[in-house]
């Protein structure tokens, strides 16, 4: 029997046209084009999936969240949003609602969404407490943020296609692009799941102890061994071994991690005996390994056997479809973290993260939000609690350059219209400090 899904958006024609999308991929499709019709719709029969715009003539996506957990504990609720409406849709999820897609809809994305509703609701327990859904998805460092951009859908399409393998992985991607948030998810969705996830800064090991934090050692091996010592191999036995910034081990420990791989064997420093272990080995690095190896700092064989699959972790830069689902879910960890209730972000924030280029990815956002957030008084994030930096960053691009005497005027002038005619902002428009703009305007007799 095909699957039921109720479609609620004001829009008739994306309804229809949506409509007719899911009927050819062989779902049984219902429009609704308001909450009243939806409201019978629900009444009258039970959905699997409901599609609803948040944003209605008569009601919202919000109530009619509500008067499904009421009436339907099982029916998955999917928002359709934009940008603006957001951060109602990461506040829906923690009423519970499944998930959230923006517009303009990707059909690819869509079904993906439905399907993964579909698998959902066969797992969901007739009669599941509406607040705990997802409380510590949103809450958690590890938490699943699904983006809309088609960067994001390739990377998490990857995932679910390694995750139940045992195959190796290298994740290859800049500073704080979240390398081992994509380990710890690709760990969480195996078969090893209820076994160790171990991680280990390989740029954090001296090379003179690099055999005993990977492989153990025994008591009296060496000179401080005042006890016996698991290693990281031994520690992940049944579970997954991360290697972050692989790249930074010496050639030498890289010929003991070779044969700890091919033997799946390792004997701890000082002992006679090996131990066998079963384990799934992911790395990352944030440079190119490839040269790496043909520079001869990397060994061959030990760059294949790590890259069995090989996974991009995308610059957040190249994310701009996700900029604000990461903010708002950054946000709530922070509100977490630090017992507060910021509701969202300021319209100039908004404006600034799409503008800001984010050298430090997710981390230095992540950062970012959470002081932001320690220093909001009001119920929304100001501009002027963020860092100088990023705001200088965006000003320095917004400046309006002038050299000449002959284009100074006009491009005083220009800044203040730009700055609303006000004086602090135009200056840092123009790069210059507030004294000598005044000097400007009294010589050009320019008068506010």
């Amino acid at each position: 029997m095909s699957s039921k899904i109720l479609v609620i958006d004001d829009d008739t024609s994306f309804c229809v046209m949506l409509k007719t999308f899911l009927q050819k991929k062989g779902y049984d499709v219902t429009n609704a084009f308001n909450a009243k019709e939806a409201e019978e719709a629900i009444r009258n029969q039970i959905f699997d999936v409901v599609l609803t715009d948040i944003r209605l003539p008569d009601s919202d996506g919000i109530q009619i969240l509500k008067y499904i957990k009421e009436t339907s504990f099982k029916t998955q609720v999917v928002l359709m949003t934009g940008y603006t409406d957001i951060k109602t849709a990461v506040s829906a999820m923690k009423m519970g609602a499944y998930d959230y897609v923006g517009k303009p809809i990707n059909p690819d994305e869509i079904l993906h969404t439905i399907e993964q509703a579909l698998k959902k609701r066969l797992e969901k327990p007739e009669q599941q407490p509406v607040a705990e859904k997802k409380d510590k998805k949103e809450t958690s460092d590890f938490a699943f943020v699904k983006g809309g951009s088609s960067t994001s859908n390739q990377l998490h399409e990857y995932i679910s296609l390694v995750s139940p393998t045992n195959m190796s992985v290298l994740i290859i991607g800049d500073s704080g692009t979240g390398k081992e948030y994509i380990a710890h998810t690709i760990h969480t969705q195996s078969k090893r799941k209820d076994k160790p996830f171990i991680p280990v800064d390989c740029g954090a090991i001296p090379k003179e102890l690099a055999s005993s934090e990977f492989f153990g050692h025994i008591k009296g091996s060496f000179t401080g061994a005042i006890n016996d010592k698991t290693g990281h191999f031994e520690a992940a036995n049944g579970g997954t071994l991360f290697l972050d910034e692989v790249g930074n081990l010496s050639y030498e420990v890289q010929i003991q991690l070779l044969r700890a791989l091919q033997e799946r064997k390792v004997k701890p420093v000082g002992s006679n005996h090996e131990v066998k272990v079963d384990i799934r080995v992911i790395a990352a690095t944030n440079e190119d390994l490839s040269e790496a190896v043909k520079r001869g700092d990397f060994r061959e064989d030990l760059y294949h056997r790590l890259n069995e699959f090989c996974i991009q972790a995308p610059k957040l830069s190249e994310r701009k479809q996700d900029i604000m689902v990461f903010a708002h879910h950054f946000l709530a960890l922070a509100n977490d973290d630090l017992e507060k209730n910021i509701e969202g972000f300021d319209d100039e924030v908004i404006e600034l993260f799409m503008n800001y280029d984010w050298p430090g990815n997710l981390r230095e956002m992540k950062n970012t939000i959470k002081r932001s957030v320690l220093l909001t008084k009001s119920n929304s994030v100001p501009i002027d609690v963020l860092p100088q930096e990023m705001r200088s960053a965006i000003e320095q691009e917004n400046a309006i350059p002038y050299y000449s005497k002959e284009n100074e005027e006009s491009a005083i002038r220009s800044a203040l219209e730009k700055a609303g005619f006000n004086k602090t902002k135009a200056a840092k428009l123009l790069n210059i400090d507030r004294k000598t703009l005044y000097n400007k305007l009294k010589l050009y007799s320019i008068d506010l």
